[in-house]
């Protein structure tokens, strides 16, 4: 069975203040494409198809669109809501979708029941595990632990139980949308540390073919059965490094897995250059870059005048300037975003506990800080889905 692993479309998500729908559009177009042209089988979308729990309209008429065409073709998709969905609102008309070869997976409490497909070396279970916030979750699965590893520990416990009451040779998926150790992070995901811990181990997905994660946004191979398609777009400059795409994934008979990369189109190049303006504006080694989208950090000593309009000259799509001057320390200079990036909640409120008092917090400290982000994010989710 040959499978299209892709997650994390965020669609309505701008890029510093620039509006990426037409970039959706294309990519959703480009995804329909390759089922097409590649003889998918089925489309496998792990978590955050939109970008905030109530998303603008442009945005849900685009993933009205995708659905269309996805079940025009005849092809089955399996789709799970992913930390920045509202599952209830992802969710709505899942019975009826079904019908068309739609299949979304929402419900904390199904993850034990597959989506069957069929090809002709027999079945395919496929199991959905939407986003699982602990606090909101852990009776559901019957934890005492409000932690990732102990409620997917969970879901994933029912997924094997279930797989072993079916035929002799079926074969497995599962989609996910966690953090799971090994994988690296960028600045545009939204952190889901919960109690301090920020990933879990693959093994809590033993016992499947092949795991199609979300989340993260960087295209990775955890171990050969457990990869995440990462992001089709870039959010953040973190992600210039990145090569954006899906996994073309091939299930043979007795489950082993062999997967491609396939590219999706990029709209605009990413570059991140350095330096004092009067080189930024002469090097030619840039020139490659005028086109791209900039993020551009100057060192001169002292801010020279106008810099964003002299070098919206050369570089028309610099986006973000940072201050990083020579010869001092650029802490002040630094922008509170980057101050923060790649720092979890918990790690900011350490630090900030550090700064005002002039000592580390102790480890009971540490803990009420915990539960405190705990209940917070709890609290938020829950009005989320009140919406």
């Amino acid at each position: 069975m040959r499978l299209l692993h892709t997650s994390d479309w965020h669609l309505g998500r701008s890029f510093h203040r620039v509006s990426m729908l037409g970039a959706q559009a294309e990519f959703i177009a480009h995804l329909v494409e390759v089922v097409r042209s590649e003889g998918v089988d089925a489309v496998l979308v792990a978590g955050d198809v939109y970008d905030r729990a109530v998303p603008p309209l442009a945005a849900v008429e685009l993933f009205d669109q995708a659905l269309h065409r996805l079940a025009d073709l005849g092809v089955p998709t399996v789709m799970i809501s992913g930390n920045h969905d509202s599952a209830r609102r992802l969710g709505v008309g899942a019975g009826l979708m079904g019908h068309a070869g739609i299949h979304l997976r929402t419900d904390p409490a199904h993850c034990g029941e597959p989506v069957l497909l069929s090809d002709a070396h027999g079945p395919v279970a496929f199991y959905g595990l939407p986003y699982l916030e602990p606090a909101l979750v852990k009776a559901e699965f019957g934890v005492r632990t409000s932690g990732h590893e102990a409620v997917l520990t969970g879901a994933m416990d029912r997924v094997r139980a279930d797989l072993a009451g079916r035929a002799p040779g079926t074969r497995s998926v599962v989609l996910a949308h966690a953090f799971v150790t090994g994988g690296h992070i960028s600045d545009s995901e939204r952190d889901i540390t919960v109690g301090g811990v920020a990933s879990i181990p693959a093994a809590v997905f033993d016992g499947v073919d092949y795991v199609a994660l979300g989340h993260l946004h960087g295209s990775q191979t955890l171990t050969e059965r457990v990869r995440y398609s990462g992001s089709p777009l870039a959010y953040s400059f973190s992600e210039s490094e990145h090569r954006k795409g899906m996994w073309l994934v091939d299930l043979d008979a007795a489950g082993a897995v062999s997967a491609v990369r396939v590219d999706t189109p990029v709209p605009r190049g990413l570059a991140r250059i350095s330096g004092r303006l009067e080189q930024l504006l002469a090097d030619p080694r840039l020139s490659g870059h005028e086109g791209d989208w900039i993020e551009a950090t100057l060192t001169d000593p002292e801010r020279p005048a106008d810099p964003m309009a002299r070098l919206s000259e050369r570089f028309p799509h610099t986006l973000t300037l940072v201050f990083a001057p020579e010869g001092r320390d650029a802490e002040p200079e630094v922008s509170y975003a980057e101050r923060l990036r790649g720092r979890s909640d918990q790690e900011v409120a350490e630090d900030f506990v550090a700064h005002v008092r002039g000592s580390e917090p102790k480890e009971a400290e540490r803990l009420v800080l915990r539960d405190a982000f705990d209940a917070v994010r709890a609290e938020e989710t829950l009005r989320e889905v009140a919406r």
